[in-house]
């Protein structure tokens, strides 16, 4: 068994805790759904923010509302790099996994699907391979 990274990406509506919750939430939830994961797969989590939002650490949402109690979790803040996606809140979760690295699913959501043009172009092209 190995450890791989997934990752993800969201916006988040307005900078309160509420919308900020909410948003990682539906992503996290996600996240575990597309991967089929279980919380004993994961290692640890790493959610970051733009500077933007501030009104509460993502981590709550894992805590809280998923029941990850045992799951190292860690907030940080993005670079803040002129003209980058505003609001936008990202995971990267550490996960225990038999699964090659091509078998996992990377989540964008709302805004963020713009982030990664790249997935969707390599699953478009492999649809249409022969």
């Amino acid at each position: 068994m190995r450890c791989r990274g997934i990752r993800g990406a969201t916006t988040v509506a307005a900078n309160d805790p509420e919308a900020i919750l909410e948003a990682t939430t539906e992503l996290l939830t996600e996240m575990v759904r597309a991967n089929d994961l279980r919380v004993d797969d994961v290692a640890s989590a790493f959610f970051t923010t733009t500077p933007d939002l501030n009104a509460e650490f993502p981590a709550v949402a894992a805590r809280r509302g998923l029941g990850w109690r045992h799951v190292a979790l860690l907030c940080g803040h993005e670079m803040d790099v002129p003209g980058s996606l505003a609001r936008c809140l990202r995971i990267l979760l550490h996960v225990n996994t038999e699964k090659e690295p091509q078998e996992l699913a990377h989540i964008y959501l709302r805004g963020a699907t713009a982030l990664r043009d790249d997935l969707n172009q390599n699953d478009e092209m492999e649809a249409t391979s022969p």
